[in-house]
C-alpha cells in the first residue's frame, strides 16, 4: 500500500514493516530497461517491453533474448544471493564486515572448483556446482568445529579470517603453478564475469534464488534476535547453536551457487547490506530483503557499465562492481556518521 514516510517521501509499505521508496522502485525499473536497451545493438525503450508491439529484427532479438536478458537475470540473482548471504553472516557474527569471502566460505568453494578444473579438466560442467557446494560446506563445518563452545560472533569472525587467509594462499598457488591457458582462464573467472551468461546458467541459479525467500522467512526472526545480543537472544528462547548452523548452511548454498555461475563478487556481501541500511534502515526480514535487492541492483548497474565501457573486450563485472560500489560505500558510511553526530 502506498503512503508517506515520516520525512514526506512516497513509500510502498509491505507486510512486516518493510517500506520501499517509490523513487527507488522507479530508479530500479529505469536501470532494468537501460540494461536491456544499451549495448552494441541499440534497442529503444519501447523495444525492451518484451511484447509484440515492438517487432525486433534478428540481431535485436538475439541481443535481447540471448545476451542481455540472461545477463540481467543471472547478474541480479547472483547479486541478490551474495548480498543476502552477507547480511545473514553480519547478523550472525555481529560485525558489519562479515561476508562469505571474509569467513572463508567463498574461498572454500573457489578452491574446490579450481582443484577440479586443474586435476580433472574433462569432467562435465555439471560437477562444478557440486564441488563448490562441498567446498563451502567443508569450510563451514570446520568453522563450526573451531568455534564450538564460543557463543560470541567475534570467534566466528576471527576463525573465518584465518581460514580465508589460508585458502586464499592455496588459490594463489593454483593460479601461479598451473599451465598458462588454465591459469588465464582461472584468473578471468576469479575477476567475476557475466560474459558466459546463458539460459542454462540462469536455470542453474534460479532454484536457489527462488528458495531464498523461504530462508528469509525462516531465519529472519532469529537473526533479529541475534542483533539484540547473544544474552538477550538466548533469554528470548533462541537456540544459538542451531541458528548458527542454519545460517552458515544457507550462506554456503547461496554464495556457492552464485560463485559457480559468475565467479566471486568480492566486497558485495559487505557493501550491499550497508548501502541498504543507509538508504532505508530496517531489521529482521525487511533488512535481509532490502540488502538482497541492493546487491542485485548493484550487479545489474555494474554489468551495464561493463558492457558499455567503450572497450573491445568487456570489463569483468567484479572489477566494475568494486570501482562503482566502493565510492558509494564510503559516501553512505559518511552520511550515516553525519546523521549519528547530528542526532546526538
Amino acid at each position: 500500500m502506498s503512503s508517506r514516510a515520516l520525512d514526506g517521501r512516497r513509500v510502498l509499505r509491505l507486510p512486516g514493516g518493510m517500506q520501499i521508496g517509490l523513487a527507488n522502485l522507479a530508479a530500479a525499473l529505469a536501470l532494468t530497461l537501460a540494461s536491456l536497451g544499451l549495448g552494441a545493438v541499440s534497442l529503444s525503450w519501447g523495444e525492451t517491453r518484451l511484447d509484440l508491439l515492438a517487432p525486433l529484427d534478428a540481431d535485436q532479438a538475439f541481443a535481447l533474448y540471448q545476451v542481455r536478458l540472461p545477463r540481467l537475470l543471472l547478474g541480479f540473482m547472483a547479486g541478490w544471493s551474495v548480498a543476502l548471504a552477507g547480511a545473514m553472516l553480519q547478523s550472525l557474527a555481529r560485525n558489519p564486515l562479515a561476508d562469505p569471502s571474509l569467513l572463508g566460505l567463498s574461498q572454500g568453494a573457489m578452491v574446490a572448483i579450481m582443484v577440479l578444473t586443474v586435476l580433472a579438466p574433462g569432467l562435465p560442467p555439471a560437477w562444478l556446482p557440486v564441488a563448490a557446494l562441498l567446498g563451502g560446506l567443508a569450510v563451514a563445518a570446520l568453522l563450526l568445529a573451531l568455534v564450538r563452545g564460543h557463543a560470541g560472533g567475534l570467534a566466528v569472525l576471527l576463525m573465518g579470517i584465518a581460514l580465508e587467509s589460508t585458502l586464499s594462499a592455496v588459490t594463489a598457488v593454483l593460479v601461479l603453478y598451473t599451465p598458462p591457458e588454465t591459469s588465464h582462464a582461472l584468473a578471468g573467472w576469479m575477476a567475476g564475469s557475466l560474459a558466459l551468461a546463458d539460459w542454462p546458467r540462469v536455470t542453474m541459479l534460479a532454484p536457489w534464488f527462488a528458495a531464498s525467500p523461504i530462508a528469509i522467512l525462516l531465519l529472519g526472526r532469529a537473526l533479529r534476535l541475534i542483533d539484540l545480543g547473544a544474552p538477550m537472544a538466548m533469554a528470548l528462547g533462541l537456540d544459538a547453536a542451531r541458528t548458527r548452523v542454519a545460517v552458515l548452511i544457507v550462506a554456503v548454498l547461496l554464495s556457492s551457487a552464485a560463485l559457480t555461475a559468475v565467479g566471486p563478487l568480492m566486497f558485495l556481501g559487505v557493501m550491499a547490506p550497508q548501502l541498504a541500511a543507509a538508504l532505508s534502515p530496517a531489521s529482521g526480514r525487511a533488512r535481509l530483503v532490502l540488502a538482497a535487492l541492493t546487491g542485485g541492483l548493484l550487479v545489474t548497474a555494474a554489468d551495464m557499465l561493463a558492457r558499455n565501457a567503450g572497450t573491445d573486450i568487456g570489463l569483468p563485472v567484479g572489477l566494475v562492481l568494486v570501482t562503482l560500489g566502493a565510492p558509494l560505500f564510503v559516501l553512505a558510511m559518511r552520511m550515516r556518521l553525519f546523521l549519528r553526530m547530528s542526532s546526538s
